[in-house]
């Protein structure tokens, strides 16, 4: 396994929205590293905000093909303590959350849970239209793909 100090960084940016919840909705991330920056968004016609959260961080995490260290900045706390804090307890409970019930949006998380032993993820949350400048993009971005549908 590679030594993570030898991996490349990136930073990671993310939002997701809906109209309506559930409803249309939208995901969005920018990926930098020193020397580069890709922005990329996606939607759903029908959906929840939760999902469109996760689905931002998961549709990045598989954009990149070696693995990394990604720290990740998203106005989701959902995303922020699932991927950090609450994990580890559903994976150990068989998916089931501290009140026994069947995680939500589990078919995202588990694959976040498999993206998650390939890369080594830093989270920091975010307030949402405090005026981060990231944050705020994803936002347009995601809202801007719901309102496609």
């Amino acid at each position: 396994m590679t030594n993570s100090t030898e991996r490349q960084t990136f930073t990671l940016f993310t939002d997701g929205a809906c109209r309506g919840n559930p409803g249309p909705g939208g995901w969005a991330y920018i990926l930098r590293t020193d020397d580069s920056e890709i922005e990329c968004s996606g939607g759903d016609p029908a959906t929840t905000n939760q999902r469109m959260e996760v689905t931002a961080v998961m549709r990045a995490l598989e954009s990149l093909t070696a693995p990394a260290n990604v720290v990740i900045y998203a106005d989701s706390q959902y995303v922020t303590k699932g991927l950090v804090e609450w994990m580890d307890g559903w994976i150990a409970r068989g998916w089931k959350n501290a009140a026994k019930k069947s995680v939500a949006n589990q078919d995202l998380w588990r694959v976040l849970a498999e993206l998650r032993e390939k890369h080594t993820l830093t989270t920091h949350w975010v307030k949402a239209h405090a005026g981060h400048p990231e944050n705020e993009r994803c936002d347009e971005m995601a809202f801007a793909e719901a309102a496609k549908f």
